[in-house]
């Protein structure tokens, strides 16, 4: 199980969200209700997830993203009342791993906390797909001309990964071993250059893969 920080200045929330994943066997290092706080002891806890809420009374939860950067061990999943578009793309941006409206079940965010300890990309069922659709529509860069090549499979993949599939889950859907999913999953990391499933969500995003 996970050891989790919770980030939420609500103190009732933030006390139920720390006891349902206690409950379900996730160690509670810390809990805070301020984003400068919370960016100082996730810094110095080092925990495998910190939950995350997007309004906070100081630090927004995109500026505590922005805070802890690429080389913060810890994986972030948000947890938000929100569910628009440009609140769940500004999040995976600023280097969120996975994304939860405050509607999620507590089996449903312990399972994500879960999921995204393991590396893999979480998202509220339907948010994967909306926030690609949009930002296919906002985007006014030009793709780049020139980007690795990716197999017609490893591509299939991708996209599967940046919907927040699991290996499990890829694997069915593809009729794979998950083995197999997960060695698709390490070339492609490696032609792209990039190092974990979060950088992967990211990437797809900003090439409009769906």
């Amino acid at each position: 199980m996970a050891t989790l920080v919770v980030v939420d200045d609500h103190p009732i929330w933030r006390e139920a969200i720390a006891r349902d994943l206690a409950e379900a066997g996730h160690r509670v290092l810390a809990a805070f209700g301020e984003g400068r706080a919370a960016l100082e002891g996730v810094r110095s806890l080092r925990p495998d997830v910190a939950i995350l809420d997007l309004q906070l009374p100081d630090l927004s939860g995109v500026a505590v993203l922005q805070g802890l950067g690429e080389d913060c061990p810890t994986a972030v999943l948000v947890l938000s009342a929100s569910g628009e578009s440009a609140d769940v793309l500004e999040a995976i941006k600023a280097g969120a791993r996975g994304y939860l409206v405050k509607s999620a079940s507590p089996a449903e965010l312990a399972d994500a906390v879960e999921r995204v300890a393991a590396g893999d990309a979480v998202f509220t069922p339907g948010l994967a797909g909306l926030v690609l659709g949009e930002y296919r529509r906002l985007a006014n860069a030009p793709e780049p001309e020139e980007r690795p090549r990716l197999s017609d499979r490893e591509t299939e993949v991708l996209r599967l990964v940046a919907k927040g599939l699991g290996y499990k889950e890829i694997a069915a859907r593809l009729t794979l071993s998950p083995r197999t999913v997960q060695n698709h999953v390490q070339h492609i990391l490696s032609k792209l250059q990039l190092h974990n499933r979060a950088q992967l969500v990211r990437y797809a995003i900003e090439q409009g893969m769906d």
